[in-house]
């Protein structure tokens, strides 16, 4: 298939804001895609490499690319460099550049979408001495060979940085567009699709499940070009993970019996990191909720599920909660959120970071997928296949009650011990990976909080000369575009013994600077902060339209991934709250 046919689905994407009509652009090509190439179409439209569950990244540098641009084109890095510090976009530097460039190859070939993934795909394996040039090698091939549209998304595709906005839910419904029986009829005036409604609510679940248990859109797309039946055929494998199930925000105990019904099970929220744990074929491998395999930095929780969890194959979701190893007290996130990123002297930082696993809900079981089995018995599971052990391994303590004071009660016991506060789960729940849901709920004890990611920042001056300051917050909304809330300085240190400073953003953040005008800087997302606030207000000031007042860093949450940022709905539910109190 050549690339181009893909460049035009491109820019017609990118040149509108509403959800229907990109659906119907990409399942009109997704129709017109060979077998052989949907797989690689799949992962492109989103300007990607890699499924969801490999995290994998590309990791080239922007001055990188201006070499390969500089080297395909024939502009010099100077006249590229000013025009990147004009635009912003290096996608749209090669549109121009390329378009006008003054040397071009002799043997130009029309490009593939396989040639274009199969050169990108081998950035990620390129380490060593000469690797650089190889690196700006493969990409000023591909752009030797592209007009100036195919230029532009190339690069934006190796920054990773496709900037045309589609969503988890675009794709799935441009699947069920392309594929699925249903006739779907496209008004492009009024955006408005004609189908029998609970036919088509059918068959979107039944794709949304099997995105759910693969969390692999190839895999989807491949299954449903083969119908339902074949959809219904994708599940769970344990050593590739899968979204965690995420909870949503209540104020009270009265809110949270309201959302998941009663009687309800509560349990501790602790104030850990999450961990889902897989066995397959007696082999142990642990996921952060980013989906980051972490074994080897805990070799301990290997050794401890080997020896106090029964089963041949299963995949469990649990906390992993730092404590104190002389008071036996549980200590805040922040104390060992480091242990995830350790590379290095491993069984000395888990003797002195110690974890526990607490474990509250399981996926998969010799063979059986659980997803829809009623959460009570997939705990009453749990209480036949763990043995427990103190500080290594134990239960989420739960309590089953209507009854508000003794819900309280609970709480305030939580809370005592120094946990976060509750979690309240319905019994008959099912499982839902990647869902923020109502069936399971959290109360915590501190000043609401959201977790944003940061998208820009400006250089400080002064004292703080040479860091990144004033950093601008977003959340997500559904289509994956993050929408601005305001800015943050307060709650960052100048000197890192006293906390999370300046130095340390500073370091985290230069690596993924796409753009810098002045003294701003545009920051691709990828660090989430956890952010107090006083309150929230509208604002048009910024592009979600609410502005936080007196926000305050309280950490880095290495643990969420950027997509998993607060979204644009629960800063309205957080907005609307506020006015209630």
């Amino acid at each position: 298939m050549k690339y181009s046919s893909l460049v035009e689905v491109y820019e017609k994407i990118e040149s509108t804001s509403k959800r229907l009509e990109k659906t119907y652009h990409i399942s009109n090509l997704l129709k017109k895609t060979p077998d052989e190439d949907l797989q690689t179409i799949i992962l492109l439209i989103r300007g990607r490499l890699y499924p969801d569950w490999d995290k994998r990244k590309i990791g080239v540098a922007s001055k990188l690319v201006l070499k390969a641009i500089n080297a395909s084109s024939g502009a010099g890095i100077n006249k590229i460099e000013q025009l990147w510090r004009e635009i912003g976009d290096l996608g749209l530097v090669a549109d121009r550049v390329i378009k006008t460039k003054s040397q071009s190859t002799l043997f130009s070939a029309k490009l593939t979408v396989a040639k274009v993934f199969s050169n990108l795909r081998r950035l990620n394996d390129m380490e060593g001495a000469g690797s650089v040039d190889r690196k700006v090698q493969l990409i000023s091939e591909l752009l030797s060979s592209a007009d100036e549209k195919e230029a532009k998304y190339i690069v934006r595709t190796v920054l990773e940085d496709l900037r045309v906005g589609i969503g988890d839910g675009t794709l799935r419904d441009a699947i069920v567009w392309a594929y699925l029986p249903i006739d779907v009829k496209y008004n492009p005036e009024n955006v408005s699709i004609d189908v029998d409604r609970e036919k088509y609510n059918e068959i979107v679940n039944i794709v949304q499940s099997a995105y759910d248990k693969s969390n692999d859109f190839s895999t989807v797309a491949i299954a449903a070009r083969k119908g339902v039946s074949e959809l219904k055929k994708v599940g769970l494998i344990p050593g590739k993970p899968v979204k965690v199930m995420l909870a949503q925000k209540v104020l009270s105990v009265d809110g949270g019996f309201e959302k998941v019904g009663v009687p309800a099970e509560l349990e501790y929220k602790y104030d850990g990191f999450r961990m889902q744990i897989h066995k397959s074929e007696g082999k142990i491998t642990i996921f952060t909720r980013r989906l980051e395999e972490v074994t080897k930095q805990f070799p301990e929780v290997v050794k401890c599920i080997n020896e106090h969890v029964k089963g041949e194959s299963f995949i469990i979701d649990c906390e992993a909660v730092g404590y104190d190893s002389k008071t036996g007290k549980y200590l805040v996130f922040q104390h060992v959120s480091q242990r995830i990123k350790r590379k290095h002297n491993i069984q000395e930082l888990a003797a002195k970071l110690p974890v526990e696993l607490n474990i509250f809900d399981i996926l998969y079981y010799n063979g059986e997928v659980l997803l829809d089995v009623p959460f009570e018995e997939r705990r009453k599971l749990l209480e036949k296949i763990v043995s427990e052990k103190q500080s290594e391994i134990i239960l989420a303590k739960k309590l089953v009650t209507s009854d508000k004071k003794v819900a309280l009660k609970f709480y305030e016991e939580s809370v005592e011990k120094g946990n976060e506060g509750i979690m309240l789960k319905s019994l008959k729940s099912v499982y839902k990976p990647g869902s923020r849901v109502g069936f399971m709920v959290k109360l915590k004890s501190q000043m609401d909080t959201l977790d944003l990611v940061i998208v820009g920042a400006e250089w400080g001056e002064g004292k703080r000369s040479g860091w990144l300051t004033s950093f601008s917050l977003a959340c997500i909304d559904e289509d994956g575009n993050y929408l601005e809330t305001g800015k943050v300085g307060t709650g960052v240190k100048e000197k890192e013994e006293e906390g999370l400073s300046f130095g340390e953003l500073t370091k985290m953040l230069e690596p993924h600077i796409k753009q810098e005008s002045g003294r701003a800087v545009v920051i691709k997302p990828e660090i989430v902060l956890e952010i107090k606030f006083e309150e929230i207000q509208k604002s048009p000031t910024y592009s979600s339209g609410y502005a936080l007042r007196f926000p305050r860093v309280i950490q880095v949450r290495e643990d969420r991934a950027p997509e998993e940022c607060s979204t644009i709905e629960m800063v309205k539910e957080a907005f609307n709250n506020q006015k209630k109190t």
